[in-house]
């Protein structure tokens, strides 16, 4: 399979959560630069929705890029 971890060369976000019991983590790397890690369902629910507020497709709206 395929590493998903986000990178400055392919930016993104990628959490997992390998079963119901363990807990989530995730992490983004923006193309402007930003990069965040958390552990925890809460802290991951957190960074993705920093994510979509501030940094990947947030950089799309009003024409910025």
């Amino acid at each position: 399979m395929t590493d998903l971890t986000p990178t400055p060369s392919t930016p993104g976000l990628h959490v997992s959560k390998p079963s119901p019991s363990a807990p989530a983590q995730g992490s983004a790397v923006c193309h402007c630069g930003a990069t965040a890690t958390a552990t925890g369902d809460a802290q991951v629910l957190r960074l993705v929705q920093g994510w979509e507020a501030n940094h990947g497709p947030a950089h799309n709206k009003g024409g910025n890029q």
